[in-house]
């Protein structure tokens, strides 16, 4: 059970019910997280915000989902982990390159190394070496995709930690995650 409330869009006040319907029309469906998300209409409004804009970055719509599985997997968020093993799949990754990703890995150099480097940000909570930013550099990433890849991070850890905290209902084919006792219980 939810440890917050997921409101649905008939009961929600004017600007949450606004956003909600945003949301619906976007993706054909209201996930949970974001039914979650809207008892405070900015927190849902900062992250509708925040996925926008990544959106209109230079990473690709697969390796965004790839870095979303990377860090989820790392901090153990069941939720997000059968989110995007779900949207992931709507955006071309085979069911190997999601167990991958997972692992932070690819058969793709530069894709691995941006893989990697998302995990050392997580493990190491931003404190990367001046070795780790090189050894991305040396696969071809570009100041601008690290400045991204280190935006998809966080981003991706708040959902993480926003679902640890609330718990939604999982309303995606779920997959489990690592470490059960310590993943979000998220339904």
């Amino acid at each position: 059970m939810s440890r917050l409330k997921a409101i649905e869009t008939a009961e929600a006040d004017p600007k949450a019910r606004a956003l909600l319907d945003g949301v619906q029309k976007k993706m054909g469906m209201t996930p949970n997280m974001m039914r979650t998300m809207v008892n405070s209409p900015a927190v849902l409004e900062a992250y509708l915000g925040f996925s926008q804009a990544l959106s209109s970055g230079v990473l690709s719509p697969k390796l965004r989902e790839q870095i979303a599985l990377t860090v989820s997997e790392l901090n153990k968020c069941r939720y997000c982990l059968s989110a995007h093993s779900a949207l992931g799949k709507m955006v071309g990754l085979s069911d190997e390159e999601i167990a991958d990703s997972r692992r932070g890995v690819s058969p793709d150099r530069k894709t691995e190394a941006v893989l990697q480097f998302s995990r050392r940000i997580v493990e190491e909570r931003g404190w990367v070496t001046d070795d780790d930013v090189a050894q991305v550099r040396s696969t071809g990433v570009s100041d601008g995709e690290i400045a991204e890849i280190v935006a998809n991070v966080a981003f991706n850890t708040f959902t993480n930690y926003f679902d640890h905290v609330a718990e939604p209902k999982v309303d995606f084919p779920e997959v489990e995650a690592p470490g059960n006792k310590l993943a979000c219980a998220c339904g």
